[in-house]
């Protein structure tokens, strides 16, 4: 599967740096987060599409205030909103920004609207979110683009993971990678459970990434072990912006030595490969063979005394001692000869 020009079979992990309200309702923010994260060398730059009025409903009624212990407690879902939202008209510049610096760059669309209004930049893919993961008429309405759909699925029922799959399979969309994701923001360690990465991909069926809240870039770097194939973390230029998600986003230097890590990984974790070759074996030579550790004369008896295991590993092997002890020499062998099996009696 591609994303944009990416190759998630042959060109390693995608990351993708989270610029969510990390602006901080500042466009100058926005394109400078996009040049830091170009610098650094994240695959991709990642947007949100919505309007407070696109996500909720301007109330103020106790079951439109945020509580449960969150960051933005005591807020109401539209202020919060209000406040965190990328404006749409920055969308076109931001778009056009990222391209002429050769990062890619596509967004999380939160309702139908967004999903036809980003349609006009040709996305690379999409991205829901994973409080959206319940919408199916969302997920079938942005599976049906046909571009590769980034599930995030940190709320999720099991059969609702079950079922956004199908959905987007229904329409024909086979380009599905889920994100394993823990919704605390930040997000607890012992709530990870990145053990899940591969059992969804058993699951499922489909690629798997991990959408990261934790503090820190340790679990990133774990789930590329267990197999993710995509990271998305949240990325800032400095937490000293503020904004709603700068307490659980990386800062620049952060972020750079997340992504140098993943390379590293990518490169530890390589194929399955056992070597079928001596002669491929780099440093063959360091192991031990069966060498003459006394003069031997023909007829004599060979012992432990006069044929030992010993590095280098140019003789022969190790696995023959049992066969030769006992056995006469048909020659006569010096010290520090290797010794050859058709040469006993």
């Amino acid at each position: 599967m591609k994303i944009g020009n990416f190759d998630l079979q042959n060109d390693g992990v995608f990351v993708i740096a989270e610029l969510s309200a990390n602006h901080n309702g500042n466009l100058q923010n926005a394109l400078d987060t996009i040049k830091a994260a170009h610098e650094i060398g994240a695959n991709a730059i990642k947007l949100q599409t919505y309007t407070a009025d696109t996500l909720t409903l301007n109330c103020d009624k106790e079951d439109f205030i945020v509580k449960g212990g969150t960051l933005w407690d005591g807020k109401s879902y539209y202020e919060l909103y209000k406040e965190a939202y990328t404006p749409w008209e920055w969308h076109k510049e931001l778009f056009e920004y990222a391209r002429s610096l050769g990062i890619d760059i596509f967004s999380t669309p939160f309702d139908k609207s967004a999903v036809d209004f980003l349609e006009q930049f040709n996305p690379s893919a999409y991205k829901i979110a994973s409080f959206e993961i319940t919408d199916y008429e969302l997920v079938r309405y942005t599976a049906s683009k046909k571009k590769p759909i980034i599930i995030s699925t940190g709320i999720a029922l099991k059969e609702e993971i079950e079922d956004v799959v199908r959905i987007c399979k229904e329409v024909g969309n086979e380009n599905i990678i889920l994100l394993k994701c823990t919704s605390a923001y930040p997000a607890p360690l012992e709530l990870a459970n990145l053990k899940t990465i591969p059992d969804m991909k058993e699951t499922f069926k489909v690629e798997v990434g991990f959408s990261d809240h934790t503090l820190g870039i340790t679990a990133p770097i774990l789930a590329v072990g267990l197999g993710a194939c995509v990271i998305e973390k949240h990325f800032i230029l400095k937490r000293s912006i503020g904004g709603p998600d700068a307490e659980f986003s990386l800062e620049k230097e952060e972020f750079a030595s997340m992504i140098k890590a993943i390379r590293e990984a990518q490169k530890l974790l390589g194929t399955p490969t056992y070597n079928t070759e001596v002669k491929d074996i780099k440093g063959r030579a360091f192991c031990r063979s069966l060498y003459v550790s006394q003069d031997i004369k023909k007829g004599e008896v060979i012992s432990e005394e006069n044929i030992r295991s010993v590095r280098p590993g140019h003789g022969l092997h190790p696995k023959y001692l049992k066969d030769i002890l006992g056995k006469k020499a048909k020659r006569d062998y010096s010290f520090g000869e290797r010794f050859k099996l058709e040469d006993i009696e």
